[in-house]
């Protein structure tokens, strides 16, 4: 008897990674706090850094990195190349939704936060796909 097991998320090969990471220039960061002494803030800036738009998303906070914050995905104007997601991985169905709908064509799900069926719906979707991965990290490991 042959037992099938559902696969499970693959992120891209660093190839890949690298490709993709060199070829954006607008972020939208879900979950960017606005104090200095979080991940993501030290996350946002770092790529501010190396020439990144950085567009905040997080509802009450009027801006971040001296960028207007916007309260979802939604609201950002204008076309956006990557949402970096900072929030738990029971809200990332939300975001990942949103995104979709919006046609944004890339997520980044980060460091620590784990949604297998989101990151696979994202990727089943056409969506680049980065799950459980620091953008800061792999940005600054492979594009520098």
């Amino acid at each position: 008897m042959t037992l099938w097991r559902k696969a499970i998320f693959q992120n891209p090969s660093d190839k890949a990674i690298r490709q993709f990471l060199l070829s954006i220039h607008r972020i939208a960061v879900v979950g960017l706090s606005p104090k200095p002494d979080r991940p993501s803030f030290a996350v946002a800036k770092v790529m501010q850094q190396v020439g990144m738009q950085i567009v905040p998303v997080r509802p009450f906070t009027e801006s971040v990195l001296g960028e207007p914050a916007y309260a979802s995905l939604s609201d950002v104007p204008d076309k956006v190349d990557l949402v970096n997601v900072f929030r738990a991985a029971d809200q990332v169905d939300a975001i990942v939704d949103e995104a979709i709908a919006l046609q944004i064509p890339a997520i980044w799900i980060q460091q620590g936060i784990i949604n297998e069926a989101a990151a696979e719906r994202a990727q089943a979707a056409g969506l680049f796909v980065v799950m459980d991965r620091c953008i800061k990290i792999d940005y600054l490991r492979l594009c520098l």
